[in-house]
């Protein structure tokens, strides 16, 4: 018999986190009767008219909901349905109306940490989890989220996690992954032969012990992928893990047991503390206070922090005397870290002295993700674990649109509704491995999500391996410029679709004149800008040679302002420099000969960091830029003169560094009034382009504004005149947020029939 019914289908983030089973004790509290159900598009709630109170219900929903639930939209209707009995959950249903937001891998929470040393059949057990916490979308192969749809779905339940399962009261009712010592997955040690030892997890664990102890290198399997690990506080063990993963410097993170822990090496804020301690748990770049290795940071004033997440990373730390472990990403130079256990038994055979290992498949591959706090906002540098693949909610219509993103650090992005759903980070294309990666998850984004393109976008750059990759799909393309998807990502993140002064600040995307751009102030909206003014254009010879040789930018520089006196004074200030290159560089110069012309801010730094002797020949990408903000003083050291109409001349900034540096004044200071100069420059071009203009909405968006220093310099000073300032907050500033402006963009050029 039909009833008169309400139906509540609410869309969001609403499954494999503990949804229905909250819906079930809310309901069975508030005496409805009805039903509720995991569908593809959501979930669907079916009450009985007039059986319970309904606002009262529909406030419990949005105030009780679980931690990580984001609802995005309750739909109210009336209906009729068949009832019978109580309040029930019905099993998942499939329906092609959409589909459902997927939850991203949650860290351990207190009561399953507490279960370890509580429940019998889960003593020390390392990967347990319940519908709170555990292991998500790096498990997922498709919709609905259920078992059968996971990795977990080759271990049976014993009877014991078959009654939790099953039973609505118990915490673990319809947690997917759920298990315990004598169903689930199950942990394994590979010795450096390869050898591998079914041992017990405690002979697994003390075996860790002795070798964090002697100095030894680890490999173990994560959430999303492998680690290696060493003693943080053991400078040889690190040198040895620099060494053998062929990462010479690159600062690595660290993970420490507990925030009281944290506080002995690193400051952080209460803010910092909740971004350690949140669900996400990403690395937090914090400010060290020098009691580790220099090794480990390789001289920076930073430290990339990050609190345990997994049962295991517990385990090691109750069993270890070290309180401080590197925690890198487990792969070698700049591939893609590794997921599958074949790889990585032949990848760490010469790397890692122990391998240790667990028998579930990662399904898609999450990096651990790395934040900032800027102006009090967290800034997140690498988007992956913890946040992938939670959808950025637009005011657009996105609906079949693939964005492909940049070429380093990349994401892609796809359209889902008014809903943007970015991959995990990918890294940089130009490596055969992770170009792979990039294709395997465009692959598996589209098919979890059941996502057709009708659109594709992609970076204005021809040679792009993520826009060849999209213009292979031979659908119409819309080629969106570098700085103005910076932009548009920011824009699109706070809802904004109206004119605004964007400044795009960072290292390389191509102009529309063919020239490299990256100190861009532009007058944009979502879907056109102009270039409104830019830093002064700095000749690049050799190309991309310039960016591995930073002395070569400034040896340009220097031609600019002194001319034939230059090659003698870039003798004088580089003598590390053979003599003959910088003439031999010079005369590519002077005659034009494999040279291109770049205004990226990034070149700016990285030509500082290289004449005070800061970074001359970088290891890692930005390495100049962050050691001129790691060496700043942070004291108020005035700034350079510069020539600025639209057009920032940079020759009264570079005299001014010279003679700094004649005058023997210490680098934190040349530091200190660079950076303010900037701030400078930047607040200037915003106040002149508000005269012409009107706008008071300001966007900051690129690589640059990584930069702490920088990025609180250009927003206090913005806030002081009452500006309206929006910054990022839910994707990277750097490349890692292009594929959302990329969309973006699409989507209104779409909307306004131009394409």
């Amino acid at each position: 018999m039909l009833t008169e019914v309400n139906q509540i289908h609410i869309v969001g983030l609403v499954q494999g986190i503990g949804f229905r089973p909250f819906v079930y004790r809310l309901a069975t509290r508030l005496r409805c009767r009805g039903w509720v159900e995991n569908r593809t598009d959501g979930v669907l709630i079916v009450l009985e008219e007039g059986s319970c109170n309904l606002t009262e219900f529909l406030d419990a929903l949005k105030n009780e909901a679980p931690k990580a639930a984001d609802v995005e939209n309750v739909f109210l209707t009336k209906g009729k349905a068949e009832l019978s009995g109580d309040f029930t959950i019905k099993p998942s249903s499939e329906t092609d109306r959409g589909i459902t937001e997927i939850c991203p891998d949650i860290a351990v929470c207190p009561q399953c940490l507490a279960d370890m040393s509580r429940q019998p059949h889960r003593i020390d057990y390392p990967l347990l989890n319940c519908t709170h916490c555990g292991p998500r979308f790096s498990i997922i192969e498709s919709l609905p989220y259920d078992r059968p749809n996971t990795t977990m779905r080759l271990f049976e339940m014993c009877p014991v996690c078959k009654f939790e399962y099953c039973n609505v009261h118990d915490r673990r009712f319809h947690a997917q992954p759920v298990a315990c010592n004598h169903c689930g997955p199950k942990y394994s040690l590979h010795d450096a032969s390869g050898q591998k030892d079914p041992i017990s997890l405690k002979h697994i664990l003390k075996q860790m012990s002795v070798a964090l102890t002697r100095g030894e290198i680890i490999a173990l399997k994560g959430t999303g992928g492998y680690h290696l690990m060493c003693d943080a506080t053991n400078d040889y063990a690190v040198q040895r893990l620099r060494l053998r993963k062929k990462r010479d410097g690159k600062p690595m993170a660290v993970m420490f047991p507990d925030l009281e822990t944290v506080h002995e090496y690193a400051f952080a804020s209460v803010a910092e503390e909740g971004l350690l301690s949140s669900w996400q748990r990403p690395i937090v770049l914090l400010t060290s206070k020098n009691k580790l290795p220099p090794s480990v940071s390789n001289y920076l004033n930073t430290v990339g922090v990050i609190l345990p997440y997994m049962p295991i990373h517990f385990l090691i730390f109750r069993d270890i005397s070290c309180n401080a472990m590197v925690f890198t990403s487990g792969n070698l130079s700049e591939e893609p870290v590794v997921t599958d256990d074949t790889v990585a038994e032949n990848c760490f055979s010469d790397v890692a002295d122990l391998l240790v290992t667990y028998n579930r498949e990662i399904i898609n591959r999450v990096d651990d993700s790395l934040v900032k706090m800027v102006s009090n906002t967290p800034l997140i540098i690498r988007r992956s674990r913890g946040y992938v693949p939670k959808p950025v909610r637009l005011g657009l219509d996105c609906e079949g649109i693939f964005a492909a993103g940049a070429e380093l650090k990349n994401t892609f992005c796809i359209g889902k509704g008014r809903s943007a759903i970015l991959s995990q980070h990918i890294g940089d294309l130009k490596n055969a491995e992770t170009y792979d990666f990039y294709r395997q998850a465009v692959k598996r984004f589209f098919d979890l999500y059941r996502f057709t393109p009708q659109l594709v976008a992609v970076d204005l750059h021809p040679d792009f391996l993520s826009s060849g990759f999209a213009a292979a799909m031979k659908l119409p393309m819309v080629r969106v410029q570098h700085h103005h998807a910076h932009i548009a990502s920011c824009m699109a993140e706070h809802h904004l679709d109206e004119p605004v002064i964007g400044l795009s600040f960072d290292g390389t995307g191509l102009g529309d004149d063919g020239n490299i751009w990256g100190s861009e102030i532009l007058i944009a909206d979502l879907a056109n800008f102009q270039r409104w003014g830019h830093m002064e254009y700095i000749p690049l010879a050799g190309g991309d040679k310039a960016i591995a040789e930073p002395w070569r930018i400034t040896l340009a520089m220097l031609h600019k302002i002194y001319g034939d006196e230059a090659i003698a004074l870039a003798v004088q200030l580089f003598p590390q420099i053979p003599p003959e290159k910088i003439r031999a560089v010079s005369e590519a110069l002077v005659k034009e000969i494999n040279t291109v012309q770049s205004c990226g801010m990034g070149r700016l730094f990285d030509a500082v960091a290289a004449i005070t002797g800061l970074c001359v020949e970088p290891c890692f990408e930005a390495e100049g830029p962050m050691r001129l903000e790691s060496v700043a003083s942070g004291l108020d050291c005035g700034a350079y003169q510069y020539n600025f109409d639209r057009i920032f001349d940079y020759t009264l900034l570079m005299k001014g560094i010279i003679n700094d540096l004649n005058q023997k004044v210490p680098v934190a200071e040349i530091s200190d009034r660079l950076h303010q100069t900037m701030a400078n420059y930047a607040f200037s071009s915003i106040k002149a382009a508000h005269r012409e203009t009107g706008i008071r909405k300001v966007v900051l968006s690129g690589g640059a504004f990584q930069n702490r220093i920088l990025s609180e310099k250009i927003i206090s000073a913005l806030q002081n005149e009452s500006f309206s300032t929006f910054i990022h907050s839910q994707v990277p500033p750097n490349d890692g947020g292009v594929s959302l402006g990329q969309l973006a963009v699409a989507s209104k050029k779409r909307q306004s029939l131009c394409v």
